[in-house]
């Protein structure tokens, strides 16, 4: 497994309560709340056909896809975009031609909210799964890419275990991508960089 990361520090004065919902995200008494947020943007997307916020910005997904496009990965890579949210990395991701992409999220409304997005874009040959990263299902495996931008941040800040979820995350990322896989991480925090040592093994 080859790591590669991609810092997003022009982003984080922008959206400060996006790391806020991070964060709870993996905090149990939080996780009604972190869902509830993304049920807010579901209905909103039904309302207005707003998609929501994008996670890092435009920027970092932009850099996401230059770093595929330059290592000239085919366009049937297999690609698991890790907290997906409301799925627009995927999106953006097909209109650059890649066709093998899944996105999971532990929120059912964030997988609901992407769902909708993906039909509103005719999208329907994208995967959207349901997905604890830290306990994946097996029908998640042999992914040529995975791609975080903000799960394992909001891992590394959780208030409650977060040294065994850190190595937990490890070893899912283990069970998810092929030996030869790559694991791209955009991170919002130079302070998280220390919590890098936990890939080492």
């Amino acid at each position: 497994m080859s790591l590669h990361s991609l810092h997003s520090k022009k982003q984080c004065s922008k959206k400060p309560h996006l790391i806020l919902r991070k964060i709870i995200y993996y905090h149990p008494f939080f996780l009604c709340s972190w869902d509830a947020a993304y049920e807010q943007e579901l209905h909103s997307f039904k309302e207005s056909g707003d998609t929501g916020d994008i996670w890092f910005g435009e920027e970092s997904m932009t850099r996401i896809i230059r770093w595929l496009e330059k290592r000239k990965m085919p366009l049937d890579t297999s690609v698991l975009d890790i907290g997906t949210g409301n799925g627009i990395l995927l999106v953006e991701l097909s209109k650059s031609g890649y066709t093998n992409l899944t996105g999971v999220d532990y929120s059912p409304s964030a997988i609901q909210l992407s769902k909708n997005i993906m039909q509103k874009e005719g999208l329907p040959y994208i995967k959207l799964l349901i997905e604890d990263i830290l306990n994946p299902s097996d029908e998640l495996s042999s992914f040529q890419i995975c791609i975080d931008k903000g799960t394992f941040d909001a891992i590394c800040l959780s208030p409650d275990g977060a040294a065994e979820k850190r190595k937990q995350y490890v070893k899912s990322l283990q069970r998810l991508l092929r030996l030869d896989g790559k694991y791209c991480n955009s991170y919002l925090n130079n302070a998280l960089v220390e919590f890098w040592l936990v890939f080492i093994y």
